[in-house]
């Protein structure tokens, strides 16, 4: 299948090593990259991000005193679920970074048409900065969404509706986790799912009331109405995946995973969903950092977007 914009060339520069795979023995040349350029030092989320993924790097020439790393991305791979009617392969494409010392001599579109390369047929999905975005336009990527980033200390007032029963996620939730994760998001993301329990400090699920008149638990088999989960990242505790059938079990999970934070949250929250923005807002986070959803080869990124309340991470989608 032909992509509307073809996969570019990234032909090796003479002046500098070649593109590389990068191993989890990289971790600390890839958080003394994100200190260059002003991003805190997430050793929990990298260490991730190198294993579930493919990172790619580019190491300093030999006449470069500052040595290292001087540029990076993190490619991870997803294929799609048994049902999807599109049956190319799924890649997300984060942590793209270029040492400050290097910046503007082209080693971000080198990286990006590498990645591009490497995602071969395959729908391509980023989340973009504005600083990045032009970029990402030039080489094919087109605009799908937005997202804003909240941080603070979450309390929301009680909800007149009745409560949705939330728990912590066991074992036997985990077929039910992945049905619901592959509906929301349109790919086989088990490898990364099945890393929650460990990668979270939290993980919990929402289950539907019983008894008549009570609503179905959506497509989901095992009963379970939403699953997320909450982990901590330099400082802050990131509430994300959020997957759930409807908002306002968005919302309980996300209200529990609050209740047990002591300190300031982070929430990436999908503007397509301007309730729950309105929600969070209104219960204590601020913010108005945006960044762009961007797809190549598709003319959205898949799954069910009414699903999707929070990313696993703005770099794994």
């Amino acid at each position: 299948m032909t992509s509307a914009h073809p996969r570019p060339s990234s032909s090796s520069s003479p002046l500098l090593p070649s593109v590389r795979r990068l191993a989890l023995a990289d971790l600390p040349a890839c958080l003394d990259l994100a200190a260059d350029r002003g991003w805190t030092r997430e050793e929990h989320k990298w260490r991730l991000l190198l294993t579930a993924g493919q990172g790619y790097g580019i190491d300093a020439p030999g006449d470069d005193p500052g040595g290292g790393l001087i540029g990076v991305y993190v490619l991870t791979s997803y294929g799609p679920p048994p049902s999807s009617p599109d049956p190319r392969a799924r890649t997300s494409v984060g942590m793209l970074l270029v040492a400050e010392r290097h910046a503007r001599r082209g080693l971000g579109r080198r990286l990006m048409r590498h990645a591009l390369e490497r995602s071969g047929d395959a729908v391509a999905f980023l989340t973009a900065t504005p600083y990045g975005r032009p970029l990402y336009e030039e080489l094919g990527f087109a605009p799908v969404g937005t997202t804003v980033m909240l941080t603070g200390r979450l309390s929301p007032a009680p909800s007149p509706e009745p409560p949705v029963p939330v728990r912590d996620a066991t074992a036997a939730d985990l077929p039910a986790v992945l049905a619901l994760d592959a509906r929301a998001f349109g790919a086989d993301r088990a490898h990364l799912i099945v890393r929650l329990p460990s990668f979270a400090d939290h993980f919990v699920v929402a289950v539907p009331p019983e008894g008549p008149g009570a609503p179905p638990a959506g497509g989901a088999p095992g009963g379970i109405a939403g699953f997320a989960a909450a982990w901590p990242n330099e400082g802050t505790t990131v509430i994300g995946p959020v997957v759930a059938e409807e908002e306002a079990t968005a919302r309980a999970l996300i209200t529990e995973l609050a209740s047990r934070t002591d300190g300031p949250v982070r929430y990436d929250a999908d503007l397509r969903h301007r309730g729950l923005v309105e929600w969070l807002r209104s219960g204590g986070l601020e913010g108005d950092f945006t960044t762009t959803v961007m797809v190549h080869g598709a003319p959205d990124v898949p799954g069910d977007l009414g699903l999707r309340f929070a990313p696993y991470s703005v770099a794994l989608g």
